[in-house]
Order: structure tokens, then sequence, then C-alpha cells
């Protein structure tokens, strides 16, 4: 019997880096059952005080109501923005196009603390105080390229028949749009909020240039790093990593099932 390396090379590979991706989430989950009084660095006694009891410690709960209001609205800005764009782009002639699509694909390209600090000089320039709304409008710019490329690539895969179709049934350009177009769509519109919901909830850097006094979740997490962060910060991290794994495993369970009642 010969002996392959590679047989064994890219299996060991992958769960290595597997291992090695799950250690910190791992760590965070362990560490939301820590009972501490100042530092979570040392394991000290397990409870369950901290998931029954997240909102104790009130900045954390506040910072996270930030991230997830700020994220949704982003996103929803973002998203009915990106997709008009999308479709834009995908079906239509203009002048200017090829440049619209070169212009959208920088913000993609450029580093996340150029970007900020370019918005942050802008908001200075203007006089604009920097808050809540500053982070919203700094989140838009930064998530509509990847609503409008994720987008675009669906509206790519669409048959024109379908509309065509639809316009010979004698349905107005409303209609055709909301009844053939929109469902069409609609998969990549859904993938391209949840990514845009993501980046901004998760962002740090973008954040911490035009936030001012305002705390978001990341920022509250890089602060609290110093000293160790707090279980509960601990709790709301393995929480959203849980709703984010139950989400992905729904959609997936219903796309199987969707595809085997397709296959009968």
């Amino acid at each position: 019997m010969k002996f392959s390396l590679g047989k064994f090379l890219l299996p060991t590979y992958v769960a290595l880096a597997f291992v090695f991706t799950m250690i910190p989430i791992v760590y965070t989950f362990v560490f939301s059952f820590n009972e501490v009084n100042k530092s979570n660095i040392a394991w000290k006694r397990f409870t369950f005080d901290n998931w029954l009891y997240v909102c104790n410690k009130q900045e954390v709960c506040e910072a996270f109501g930030n991230s997830i209001a700020i994220a949704v609205i982003a996103t929803a800005i973002s998203t009915a923005l990106g997709t008009a764009i999308a479709i834009a782009l995908g079906r239509y002639r203009f002048k200017g196009r090829s440049v619209t699509n070169l212009l959208l694909f920088l913000p993609m390209a450029t580093p996340e603390v150029v970007m900020g600090a370019g918005l942050a000089a802008q908001f200075l320039n203007v006089g604009v105080a920097k808050g809540f709304w500053t982070i919203v409008v700094a989140h838009v710019m930064f998530t509509l390229s990847f609503v409008v490329v994720t987008v675009k690539a669906r509206v790519a895969t669409l048959d024109p028949k379908l509309e065509e179709a639809g316009r010979d049934l004698y349905g107005n350009a409303s209609q055709v749009f909301w009844k053939i177009t929109f469902p069409l769509l609609l998969p990549g519109i859904a993938a391209a909020a949840m990514l845009s919901f993501a980046l901004s909830f998760d962002d740090f850097i973008i954040t911490q240039f035009n936030s001012g006094p305002e705390t978001t979740f990341p920022k509250f997490v890089y602060t609290a790093a110093v000293r160790g962060i707090p279980p509960e910060a601990n709790v709301v991290g393995s929480g959203v990593f849980i709703v984010a794994i139950a989400i992905v495993m729904i959609v997936q369970v219903r796309a199987s099932r969707k595809a085997k009642r397709l296959a009968k």
C-alpha cells in the first residue's frame, strides 16, 4: 500500500485552519460563563448570571443597541439605493456607465482607514457634528458598493424573456417589476442586505473616525479589551454567532428541501 502525502495534507490543513478559526469563538463563548468582578482575562468560576442579566452592564446593551440600529438603517438605505443602481447598470446603456462601474468598485478597493479619514474630513469641513447619523452615512457609503455588486450579479442572470412575457400579457411597467422582476431579484437583494448588515454591525475603523462620542459594540469591545472584555460582551458576541449559525442552517435546510421537491 503506497503512502500519499497529498492525500492527507489537504484534510490536515483544513482541520488545522478550522481549529485555528474556532479558537477565538470558543474562547468568547466559554468566558461568557465566567463569574468576574472587574477583569475577564482569567477563569474563576462558572455562572449563568451573565446570560440571565446581560443588561446589568448597561453600556454593553447600549452599545449593542446602537450597532443594531445603525446597521438596520444603513442596510435599508444602501439596499434600496444599491438595488436601483444595480438594475440601472445591468439593464440600461447610458453616458458614464463605465465610469460609474469603476467608481463603485473604488470603495471596495480603498482601505477602510482612508475612507474613514476622508469622510471624517468632509464632515469637519461642512461643520457636521459627529454622532449617530454620521456613522449611518459613513456605513451607507461603505456598504453601497457591496450591495450593487451582489444585486448586479443577480440581474445579469435574469432572462429578459420573462419580463417580455409579462408585457405581452398587458402588464404595465410597475406590474412587471413587482410581480416578475422583483421576486426574481429577491434572493440577490436578501443576500446583499445580509452582507450589508454584517459589514455595518462589525465595522470599527470607519466608525472610529466618524462616531464622535457615540459608542457602538465593536468600539466598546476595543476600548474594553485592555482590561479584559466584560463577560456580558462575550454573551452578546456569542448570541450573535448563534443567531448567524441558525440563520445559515435554516437557509440551507430550506434550499435542500426545495431542491428535493424540484427533483421529484
